[in-house]
Parts: structure tokens; sequence; C-alpha cells
């Protein structure tokens, strides 16, 4: 199977999450580098290195036969020449679950490779369950000279 080139990250992004909701491991696993140096934390996991670890484990979810949506809230991205780092609150949703769950947290780290971007890091954990967000700290005046 031919990869997909990623223009930019956030098309690896797409694609990453597009794969999450069809259960689709050959996309999944196109998005991922092909280096054994990447990693993935499901939520509430132990952290899994190397390729064949990583299809595995998306192996397995899939496998679980849930329909996964996914809204992806509050992103932050921090990107250079050749890495991006993603923050993103994902909002999921299982079909047939009325239910609203708590969101996680996730890392997606990309690299630009000559393929171009590819995830090498993704880490997922719950999100606090604090319904008040985080008090931002007043920034210390500035004095001009």
């Amino acid at each position: 199977m031919k990869k997909a080139l990623y223009a930019s990250p956030q098309d690896a992004e797409s694609a990453f999450y597009e794969a999450l909701t069809k259960a689709d491991l050959d996309a999944m696993m196109a998005v991922w580098a092909d280096d054994d140096d990447i990693y993935c934390v499901h939520p509430n996991g132990a952290r899994l290195s190397g390729v064949e670890s990583v299809r595995d484990s998306w192996r397995r979810i899939f496998a679980s036969g849930q329909t996964l949506r996914f809204q992806l809230r509050e992103s932050q991205h921090v990107q250079g020449m050749m890495l991006s780092v993603h923050s993103v609150y994902e909002h999921i949703t299982i079909a047939g679950e009325t239910r609203a769950r708590s969101p996680m947290i996730a890392t997606n780290v990309y690299l630009r490779t000559e393929r171009g971007w590819r995830m090498v890091a993704h880490h997922a954990s719950p999100a606090p369950t604090s319904a008040e967000p985080e008090p931002r700290r007043a920034a210390p005046p500035k004095t001009l000279h």
C-alpha cells in the first residue's frame, strides 16, 4: 500500500481522526512514521513503542466494533520547520450511547519526513473533571526604559 503524502501536519491530523472514526487500520498506519521510535499512549494505558506495538494497539481498538465520533476543541499548535506539536481536547461520542463522555486531552506530534508529515507520537489521557478553566496568571507589569 502506497502511503499518502501529507503536505501539512494539519492534513496528517485530519487523516488520523478520519481513520480513527472509520476504524481503518491501513489508513491509521499510513499517518504514522515507519520508525521504531514512534510511540502511543492510549487513555490510562502504558506507553507503546515501535510500529508493530502501535499497529497492534489500533487493531485491538478497532476490533471492538465501536463507532466513534470526534469533535476537536481548544486546539493549540506549536510548529517549526520539521516538527509540529498539537494539543487538543477530544470530545468523543460512541454510536448508541446517550450519556456524554468526559473529554480526553491529546498531544499529537508530527515530523516532516521525505514523504511528508507523519505522526511520531500520540498521547491521550482523561481531562480533569473540574468545570472551571485553569485561572490565568496576570502578566507582570512591563517597564519601559
